[in-house]
């Protein structure tokens, strides 16, 4: 019997290897549960790059980050922090300025507006993943979460 992501992918021959259907089973489905929440993000006009370095703000709220530990610190890699910071700081959704400590850094902190914005998102972010996940149950949801922590391999 094919699997679901066989049919998804009109698998027509066996995968090389299990390790390679598996990779592309995870890549496949990221893509389709990022495609639930960027909807959800469009409606605010956000981006996930975008509100993903939002909540790492809000989480290192009130003191902030530098531009470099908000790239070390995103889910997706992204090579040019400065412009996505320039693009929030357009909204006025975070503010930077210069490090009182070290005047060579820039401090970043998410404004009152950008906390209120993700305030509004947490809601309809959170239903569209029970939407997404919830089916699973938690017994089968802590499992994936403890194979994908298996699988996750960290540079030492």
């Amino acid at each position: 019997m094919r699997t679901k992501l066989e049919r998804e992918l009109k698998q027509t021959k066996p995968f090389a290897s299990r390790e390679e259907e598996v990779y592309l089973g995870i890549l496949f489905t990221a893509e389709r549960l990022s495609w639930g929440v960027s909807e959800v993000l469009r409606q605010a006009d956000l981006t996930p790059t975008q509100y993903n370095a939002l909540r790492i703000l809000r989480g290192a709220h009130p003191e902030g980050l530098s531009c470099n530990e908000i790239g070390e610190r995103m889910v997706t890699k992204y090579t040019d922090v400065t412009r996505l910071m320039n693009r929030l700081e357009a909204r006025r959704l975070i503010t930077r300025e210069r490090d009182e400590r070290d005047q060579r850094f820039l401090v970043t902190r998410i404004t009152k507006d950008g906390l209120a914005l993700l305030a509004e998102l947490d809601k309809p972010v959170a239903e569209c993943h029970r939407r997404q996940l919830g089916h699973l149950g938690e017994r089968q949801l802590a499992s994936l979460r403890r194979l994908l922590d298996a699988a996750l391999v960290l540079p030492e």
